[in-house]
């Protein structure tokens, strides 16, 4: 998907959400597990219940990659599902991956040729070797990890070096590899206050934002300091969204906590 088409849904849908598929059968209603195959049962109710609500979904690899084929076949199933039913929505591999070249090819061809995701999150710390191999592939995007959600991303993203944060380092830098048009970065929602600086840096370029809701990230932050022309937000919610409910209910509670979102989404467009 070009990105074009992405800006075009966002104006269509008054909708900048990303929906984050991360199945724990730990926590999907339990009827579901009398399925052959649960984990896709759950996430083809989640879409069906939410598709016209958001303009993407991001399976977290991990929570497929833990039930060993079976998950991975799960993940080819929602993708598949995905691009047949619902080609308009923007699909992301959370896969953070991150090696030298040769490997990063076939991290590449894996999920852009193999899965068709249109796009994949990718660790920046091996450079632009390990990077660049994504970012040959036209109409694909690679989200570069630039400034995370978590605590521990003081530990190294904001330290100074050579008299700027490395994680500015790190995006100045990136936009000068091949093909950088094609990159995204995560930048997490709290750090919002972050944004304004970000956007000195990189002022075209879309930020996947994960950190509203369950990690206490504020949306009005967000798109205050972080928007562009375009919009150039991706806001990803997963746990509030998909776990909104343990009952038979779960898809239309989900539907029901994605329209929140997408309503206060409406508001902040105008």
């Amino acid at each position: 998907m070009d990105t074009k088409s992405l800006i075009h849904q966002i104006h269509a849908k008054k909708s900048f959400l990303c929906i984050g598929l991360d199945v724990d059968l730990d926590k999907i209603p339990s009827h579901l597990l009398t399925h052959e195959d649960p984990i896709f049962e759950f996430n083809k109710a989640i879409i069906d219940a939410t598709h016209d609500l958001c303009v993407s979904y991001k399976p977290n690899t991990a929570f497929y990659e833990a039930y060993g084929v079976k998950g991975w076949i799960a993940l080819q199933k929602t993708i598949d599902y995905l691009n047949s039913h619902y080609p308009e929505q923007f699909t992301i591999a959370d896969a953070k991956r991150g090696d030298i070249g040769n490997t990063s090819g076939r991290y590449a061809k894996a999920f852009f040729e193999g899965m068709n995701f249109d796009a994949v999150t990718v660790a920046p710390y091996m450079g632009k070797d390990s990077v660049e191999p994504f970012l040959a592939y036209p109409n694909k995007h690679t989200i570069l990890l630039a400034l995370t959600s978590n605590a521990g991303a003081f530990d190294f993203q904001t330290q100074w070096i050579d008299n700027q944060e490395l994680y500015k380092k790190v995006m100045a830098t990136a936009t000068t590899w091949a093909n950088s048009q094609n990159l995204m970065y995560v930048v997490g929602a709290t750090k919002a206050d972050y944004l304004a600086d970000i956007r000195q840096i990189i002022p075209d370029s879309f930020l996947l934002v994960p950190g509203v809701g369950a990690q206490g990230g504020s949306l009005e932050a967000v798109w205050h300091y972080g928007k562009n022309k375009d919009v150039g937000l991706l806001i990803n919610s997963s746990r509030a969204i998909i776990y909104a409910s343990s009952g038979t209910d779960f898809a239309e509670k989900a539907r029901a906590e994605a329209q929140k979102l997408q309503q206060q989404m409406a508001q902040l467009m105008g």
